[in-house]
Order: C-alpha cells, then structure tokens, then sequence
C-alpha cells in the first residue's frame, strides 16, 4: 500500500510537470497560473502546492529534468582522473546541441527557458535560482578546463575563469539564437562544427591568456 501511494504520488508530480510545459510553452510562465496548471493535469490547486512550493519552483523542477542524462558526462570531464576531458567536454555538448535540435520536450523546455519565462516579482525565486545555477556552470566548466590544460588540450596560460565565462555565454548564444530562429542554422547538423568553433575560440584567443 505505502509502495503503490509513493508510484501514485510520483506520477501526479510527472502529470503536473507535463501540464506545465504544455501551458508554460502555450502561454508563457508570466500568464500561466498554477490554477491553469491544476486545470490541464486534472488536479486540485493543493495537489500543486503538496509538491511544489510555489511556481518558481515548478519551474526549476522542469528545468532540472533536462540534466539528468547529460550529468555523468559533465561529471567525467570534472574529474581529474579523466584522460580527455575536453573530449568529454566536446561531446557533451555536441549532445546538447543535438538534443535541443531533436528531442521536442528537450526544445520546448529550452524555449520556454529562454523566451518564455519573465523574471516578475513572483518569479524572483527562479531568478536566483537561475543566477546560482549559472555560477555554478562557470565553475563546472572552469574545473574542465583546467583539467584539459593539466592534459596539454589547452594552453597552459589559459585564463579557465575568463574562458568560463565566454564559453558558457557562447553556448547560452547559440541556443537562444537558434531557438529564436530555428531556420537560420542547422544546430542538430552544425553541432561538431559549432562545438568546435567555441572550443577553437579558447585555444586560440589571445585575450584569454594570463
């Protein structure tokens, strides 16, 4: 009986992450109530509030479902015992890429990240949230980096906390532009070549040295 109440609980929460994304991506996270919410999933407004403390948190809990399959590969290139860490590095994100180009839940929820989402009072919760989340990002690619220069796969006087940055802000550019104007480039196909121009720009900048 307690086993088969935790799966009943488990598969209300999926059934209001997915009603989510649909009214998120329809509607935008600003003009989507969690009654709206409630309304698509087929649950009461308490059922919402019994697992999400409120819609910022719904939010992240939507974001957060992107990262699972991508996080043993980013643990790799983390790992100083990995022998090629920007090999793993690369093909995260090649895999990033691709999976935003291919898999719909993975472009949908991208999309309502990037250009549905509008940090409003209620939202600021989310917006901290998302700041926390994008330094710990630089700091992940940072230790990846560093790892690369220990392997002689970057140059030894690489600035890892600048390259941090201006790699993290290059992916985040390519995904916003292409999720704008999905036609201008292909990201599924372009994926090696776009991955290897952002890992190009660090080995080869002079700016990032020192």
């Amino acid at each position: 009986m307690v086993r088969r109440t935790k799966e009943e609980a488990q598969e209300t929460r999926r059934h209001i992450l997915e009603a989510a994304e649909k009214a998120f991506y329809a509607r935008g996270v600003a003009r989507t109530t969690l009654a709206d919410v409630a309304t698509l999933a087929g649950v009461t407004r308490g059922a919402i509030y019994w697992h999400f403390s409120n819609k910022a948190d719904l939010v992240q809990a939507m974001l957060d479902s992107l990262h699972e399959p991508l996080e043993d590969m980013a643990r790799a290139s983390e790992s100083e015992d990995e022998i090629d860490p920007l090999g793993c590095m690369r093909t995260l994100l090649i895999k990033l890429f691709r999976q935003v180009a291919l898999d719909p839940k993975t472009r949908r929820i991208n999309e309502i990240l990037f250009h549905k989402c509008e940090f409003t009072d209620e939202m600021c919760d989310l917006r901290r949230q998302r700041q926390i989340a994008a330094l710990d990002c630089n700091d992940r690619i940072g230790l990846a980096l560093a790892n690369a220069v220990r392997k002689g796969q970057m140059p030894a006087t690489l600035n890892t906390v600048r390259a941090s940055i201006c790699l993290h802000a290059y992916i985040d550019g390519i995904l916003g532009q292409w999720l704008l104007i999905p036609d201008s480039y292909g990201l599924g196909n372009d994926a090696e070549l776009l991955v290897d121009t952002g890992l190009d720009m660090l080995r080869l900048s002079p700016a990032l040295r020192g």
